[in-house]
Formats: structure tokens, sequence, C-alpha cells
């Protein structure tokens, strides 16, 4: 015997979609987190050398905007990269008001060696799916944040 829906077939699909995307999220999520701390990173540390990594320097702004979080979050997580040795701050060469942050030599060594791990780990990770059904979710969710991000 099927299921009889509570809101009304539409409604009662997105609220499943929505359950099984935020358990997966949540999941992938943990899986990441743990990853990234055997590199001796927290998640914020991380995200800011990939940024870097792969970006080149950048504002704080723009980092941030990149990871999603507060200014004030970038800068005590820059903060710390940079007493660790791995990121540097310095003055714009095409405005010197801006400050930018970069990878130190040291942070791009870090870059190079566990960055290519952890493409390793997301690759594994991903592959419970084909490339075809990546590539559709991938364009999937794509869709659904482009068509919400007004919202916010």
């Amino acid at each position: 015997m099927k299921k009889q829906g509570k809101y009304g077939e539409k409604q009662d699909l997105a609220l499943d979609l929505i359950v099984k995307l935020a358990r997966a999220f949540s999941t992938v999520g943990k899986l990441n987190q743990e990853e990234i701390k055997t590199f001796g990173l927290t998640e914020p540390q991380f995200g800011v050398l990939e940024c870097l990594g792969h970006l080149g320097p950048m504002t704080l702004g723009d980092i941030s905007k990149k990871q999603l979080v507060s200014g004030g979050n970038i800068t005590c997580v820059v903060d710390n990269l940079e007493r660790e040795g791995l990121v540097e701050r310095r003055r714009s060469t095409e405005d010197r008001r801006t400050v930018v942050a970069q990878l130190t030599a040291k942070g791009q060594k870090m870059f190079n060696e566990i960055f290519p791990k952890h493409a390793c780990f997301v690759g594994e990770i991903a592959s419970v799916l084909s490339v075809e059904e990546q590539k559709t979710l991938c364009e999937l969710l794509k869709k659904l944040g482009v068509s919400l991000q007004d919202r916010n």
C-alpha cells in the first residue's frame, strides 16, 4: 500500500527532496571535515588555503564571499594562518589602500601537498554516482541555488 501524502503531492515531494538533500549534505560534510582534520587544519582554514591556492592573492572581502562566511571570521582565520606562516598580507600593487592575502612559500607547499589528496578523497566520495549522474546533479544543484539566490 502506498503511503498517503499529508500536504499534497507537490509539497510532499519537495519536503522529501529537502530532507534527502540535507541528510546528504550533512553526511558529506562530516566526511569532508574528518578528512580536513587529518591535515591539521579547520574547515575555514582549508577553505582559505583552497581559495588562495586556486585563485591567487585576494582581498579578505573576496575570500569571505567565496567562502560564504562573515568578514570578521575570515579575518580571524587569516590571522591564524598568518601565525602559522602559511599566509601573508600585503598591499595591492593596483591600489595601496587595499590589503590582499596570499600564500607564503610554506603555504603554497602545503597546498600543493594536501590538495591532490583532498581531490582524490572527494573523487572517492562522489564515485558512488556515475560520471553522468554527477554532471546531472551538478546542473540541478546549480539551477536550484541560482534560482533561489535572490530570495535571501
